[in-house]
């Protein structure tokens, strides 16, 4: 079975732009792979990574490529155990990298690169994602305070915010208070606009987000970690858009 991950970046100069899928990482159990996908060719700014300055090629290698290896914690480091637990993981029981990428998104604060897996259907047929709330530290204080106290299994409700003015398809999240709800942050921009037709399709009672888990002594891009349950809907195909697609024609191995 293969493990994939897709790669999004976004533009930081002169203002932050829309975030987009510009490649793809597999693993087989043996191999690594990267390649690029069509939206490298058409998101405005976009350069191709260090060392992979072929758009055309697919990348092989038996070790994770240092891209992607730089976004992962050492296991040497004395926090490395809260980083997995942070994810949801056993840390008796580690996974393999691209699974805790795949959760953890490879956020670091020095550049605009973020991975994520393209979901699939559970065993039931429905739709099942995990994911860290983002936005949080752009919250208003009281909001902040609010992600602290948030339980495990609290219910938390989804809002589209079309006037939003950085991604038209943005998706709020707020807790289910029932005197005073509040905005705590949002989905992830690359889930935004396949939750927001989950939300249409599926109904709000149906396509449910809870909160899985509350990391306390995580940063706050990796306090919460959320669960997102709906229906899978005839037809629908997640990461089925033309900027998703593979444009590379032949393999070269990794030299490092």
């Amino acid at each position: 079975m293969t493990n994939a991950l897709f790669v999004a970046w976004r533009s930081g100069e002169p203002q932050p732009g829309p975030w987009g899928p510009v490649g793809r990482l597999e693993f087989d159990g043996s191999l690594f792979r990267f390649f690029y996908t069509q939206g490298a060719q058409t998101l405005a700014g976009f350069r191709p990574f260090p060392e992979m300055d072929d758009l055309n090629q697919v990348y092989e290698s038996e070790a994770l490529f240092p891209l992607f290896a730089n976004r992962l914690l050492s296991p040497s480091r004395p926090e490395y155990e809260a980083f997995l637990l942070w994810g949801g993981f056993d840390p008796a029981n580690p996974p393999d990298p691209i699974a805790i990428l795949g959760v953890t998104e490879g956020i670091r604060q020095t550049d605009s690169i973020e991975v994520f897996p393209c979901p699939v259907p559970d065993a039931e047929g429905c739709y099942l994602n995990k994911f860290f709330l983002h936005g949080v530290r752009h919250m208003a204080p009281d909001a902040i305070k609010r992600v602290l106290t948030l339980q495990v299994n609290e219910r938390l409700l989804l809002k589209p915010e079309p006037s939003n003015q950085y991604d038209a398809n943005a998706m709020a999240v707020w807790t289910s208070d029932r005197d005073s709800p509040q905005k705590i942050g949002y989905v992830p921009r690359y889930l935004a606009r396949e939750v927001r037709q989950l939300i249409e399709k599926c109904g709000s009672e149906i396509a449910s987000l809870l909160v899985q888990r509350v990391n306390r002594d995580a940063p706050l891009q990796q306090r919460v970690l959320c669960r997102m349950r709906a229906c899978w809907p005839p037809g629908f195909v997640p990461c089925s858009q033309a900027d998703f697609e593979p444009i590379p024609s032949h393999a070269v191995q990794w030299k490092s």
